[in-house]
């Protein structure tokens, strides 16, 4: 049995999603705490249910979702997962942050060889990743097909889709993303998106104005 929480971290009030298993074995992705409030917020939580981190994954590499992962490799001593077309990316952040005024902690270096296979597992737990490029370079999706629901990263939002005009964006491969790898899911797959309200693959299908 999995469930899941979610948080809004961060000065572009990202979504910081926590999946765990029966044994209570706890995944973090996207950690986008940013004020010393919210990475206790987190820490909090994963203490208050007794949660074991064991993974910690990025989507992709955009400043908002890799903010707290300097606290969970302090914390939790985990390495963040990438696919290796974000790691660019990734070590840009620091001058991307200085744009913004937003300081980015060191980030420890990542792990690349996990997202260039198919699968990840938590527990008995199998997450299919798939590579859903277009609102940058390396951006990837975690479908987990046992509970019918998608982490969607920035891809596809409630009514929306992820920006395309930030560097690596591609707004027709964004699209090409959203339409192979996630439209092809059932319409009762749940989206827990990176930003905003969940939604799920039916109700985009049919009322997404970006998909039709």
């Amino acid at each position: 049995m999995l469930q899941r929480t979610s948080f809004t971290f961060g000065p572009f009030a990202e979504n910081t999603w926590l999946v765990w298993d029966e044994h209570k074995h706890c995944m973090i992705i996207d950690p986008g705490c940013y004020t010393a409030d919210e990475e206790q917020t987190l820490e909090d939580f994963i203490h208050q249910n007794k949660l074991k981190p064991v993974l910690l994954v990025n989507t992709h590499a955009h400043i908002d979702h890799i903010l707290g992962n300097a606290f969970v490799k302090r914390v939790w001593g985990l390495s963040p997962h990438l696919h290796p077309d974000d790691v660019k990316l990734y070590f840009g952040a620091e001058q991307y942050g200085a744009v913004w005024g937003i300081r980015v902690p060191g980030l420890p270096e990542p792990e690349t060889e996990l997202l260039q296979k198919n699968e990840l597992f938590l527990g008995v737990h199998r997450f299919e990743i798939r590579f859903t490029p277009g609102h940058c370079p390396g951006e990837v999706c975690l479908v987990q097909h046992e509970h019918a629901f998608v982490i969607a990263g920035d891809v596809l939002f409630n009514g929306s889709i992820g920006r395309t005009d930030l560097p690596g964006g591609n707004y027709e491969t964004l699209i090409d993303s959203i339409r192979r790898e996630l439209l092809t899911l059932s319409d009762h797959f749940e989206v827990c998106s990176g930003h905003g309200a969940d939604t799920t693959i039916g109700r985009e299908r049919v009322s997404n104005p970006f998909l039709n």
